[in-house]
């Protein structure tokens, strides 16, 4: 049998409800709520408002679950083969690593009661992975052997000619069969993160409804009969992803009729909303925001800046257009990572509203809580991705496993980054690195890669390094940005958040030199933050760098420079943007 799916609070939440956020956690809408054409379907099975989900443990599946109740229907959990053969529909959200997939469907049976109901034409979407094992074989840790129901090899995107890779973000589909699935998706972005994908081939091109453009041309989703799956991930991919969510659940429902305002061409740069969430002198979880990593007013209370309540903004910024939702729980876990109960509620809700990918970054690592139990910095990931997170973000413990690294040259595969990397793959680990920058004369002064900056230094210099710190800023250590940028990579990290503490909360603009020298150095997407004060920011940044996506949080938070307008302003600068 497969191991029973999480509960819905988190295997280690206990004790949550004294903290609870209000939400509707696990309670689907009633059917009778729901408008539009859906409402008048009738379907022939007595369970008509249940879909049957494979979730075999691995990664964020709560956001899969949560579409599927804001649809309106029921979910049963998988227990054995048995469950498979008796769905009536079957959503197969497959995350992680194909081996250990493999391995795990192999192990219980459920391969060949895969095999057995796409044999039979039962009706099946596969997401992401889901849609990969569908293959016969994988190179990913391998080869691995898939399911073998569509020929083809699923392969790792080469980034050998400069390719960022992972591939993450919004990218366009070229729809290349007419399909119910997919019906109203054209002209839209969907989003994608993944490091394997699978070629249109001779063999393969029966299955193919529509391929997306990343390098080369790859499959982006297949159908034939009643078996659909696609390697985007509709959960994630705001009203258009729950739109083809209700076409495979509801089939006869034509789904919400989403209007691209501009066509969907390619990969668009990502404009993301960060909440720093903390605790104030009373105890309530709220958003804040720092001045050079300073959260508190600088008056005579010195109360914490509340700028507001965590999923409320998050929610506001979801329908405002946000690409992605970051939450950075700067206090840190620091006594108890798995004690911080609120700010994994305020995950859960969150997760109900949020249709795009959700971040949470503060106390990823080893820990040993009072009574002597020791828990790994996977057990803290695991809590994260069960509560909603679809990535996990690494500050300290990053730069800490990269000096060891550097010193060593050996991968221990005992760090956090390894850790949670290999389990759930480097797609789902951001590091964020928060570095300080330093003058010099001359690069020959420090061992550290320096960059000949824009403006000269206080006492005229022309170069400059970029320490990194740990613990919220607080502590400098002897590693460059650049140097922890390329360890991390090396060590699993799929995307890097570049901070910068002296242009942090100052709305002068990010830090256009740190930026280019660290996007430039690696092969992975850098998300670009810290200094972000007007539209021309955004586009100067992106026109200036390679980063794949920036980051604000104040500007938003106050309501000085809404989403809207950042996007409309990098359209006007021909910059390929999701536009809702």
């Amino acid at each position: 049998m497969l191991p029973p799916p999480p509960p819905p609070q988190g295997a280690m939440a206990t004790g949550a409800a004294n903290h609870a956020v209000p939400c509707s956690a696990g309670r689907p809408k009633k059917r009778n709520q729901r408008r539009g054409p859906a409402s008048l379907s009738v379907r022939a099975s007595s369970d008509a408002n249940t879909v049957t989900l494979l979730d075999y443990g691995a990664g964020n599946v709560r956001s899969v679950r949560n579409a599927i109740r804001h649809l309106g229907f029921n979910i049963r959990d998988v227990r054995s083969p048995e469950d498979i053969l008796a769905a009536d529909r079957l959503v197969f959200p497959g995350v992680g690593a194909f081996g250990s997939a493999m391995d795990v469907l192999t192990r219980t049976g459920m391969a060949d009661a895969l095999r057995e109901y796409i044999r039979r034409d039962r009706p099946f979407l596969g997401i992401c992975l889901g849609l990969q094992l569908l293959f016969d074989s994988s190179e990913e840790n391998g080869p691995v052997s898939g399911l073998g129901v569509i020929p083809g090899v699923v392969r790792r995107f080469d980034s050998s000619e400069g390719l960022i890779v992972p591939h993450i973000g919004w990218n366009a589909l070229q729809i290349t069969k007419d399909t119910q699935l997919l019906q109203g998706a054209d002209g839209h972005h969907v989003y994608f993160v993944h490091s394997y994908h699978a070629l249109p081939s001779d063999a393969n091109r029966d299955w193919i409804s529509s391929t997306c453009n990343y390098g080369e041309s790859f499959i982006s989703s297949i159908s034939m009969g009643n078996i659909q799956a696609v390697q985007f991930h509709p959960e994630k991919s705001g009203a258009t992803g729950l739109s083809i969510f209700e076409k495979f659940l509801s089939p006869n429902s034509s789904g919400a009729k989403v209007q691209p305002h501009r066509k969907a061409s390619k990969l668009a740069k990502r404009v993301i909303a960060c909440l720093d969430v903390r605790s104030n002198d009373n105890g309530d979880l709220v958003v804040t925001k720092g001045d050079q990593y300073d959260v508190r007013d600088h008056t005579s209370s010195k109360e914490v800046r509340n700028l507001g309540k965590p999923v409320e903004l998050a929610s506001q910024y979801y329908i405002d257009g946000a690409d992605e939702v970051s939450f950075l729980n700067i206090t840190g876990f620091r006594a108890f990572p798995l004690g911080d109960l609120p700010m994994l509620e305020v995950l859960r809700c969150a997760s109900e509203k949020v249709f795009v990918p959700l971040t949470v970054g503060g106390g990823i690592r080893d820990f040993t809580d009072a009574s002597g139990r020791y828990y790994s910095s996977l057990e803290v990931a695991s809590e994260y991705f069960r509560s909603g997170a679809d990535k996990i973000s690494i500050g300290s413990d990053a730069v800490f496993a990269a000096e060891a690294y550097l010193q060593t040259g050996v991968k221990t595969g005992k760090s956090s980054l390894e850790q949670i990397s290999r389990v759930y793959g480097n797609q789902a680990v951001v590091v964020s690195i928060d570095p300080r920058r330093v003058y010099v004369k001359s690069p020959d002064e420090v061992q550290f890669r320096t960059v000949k900056v824009s403006s000269k230094g206080p006492l005229g210099e022309d170069y400059a390094w970029y320490q990194c710190t740990v613990s919220g800023g607080r502590d400098s250590r002897p590693i460059g940005a650049y140097e922890l940028a390329k360890a991390v990579e090396e060590l699993g990290a799929g995307e890097i958040l570049l901070n910068c503490i002296d242009c942090d909360g100052q709305g002068c603009g990010f830090d256009i030199d740190l930026i280019k020298m660290v996007s430039d150095a690696v092969t992975i997407p850098v998300i670009a933050s810290s200094g972000a004060g007007v539209v021309e920011h955004f586009s100067e940044v992106f026109e200036k760098t390679n980063a794949s996506a920036a980051l604000a949080a104040g500007i938003f938070h106050r309501k000085e420079v809404p989403i809207l307008a950042v996007k409309e302003h990098l359209v006007d600068a021909g910059v390929e943007v999701r536009m809702q």
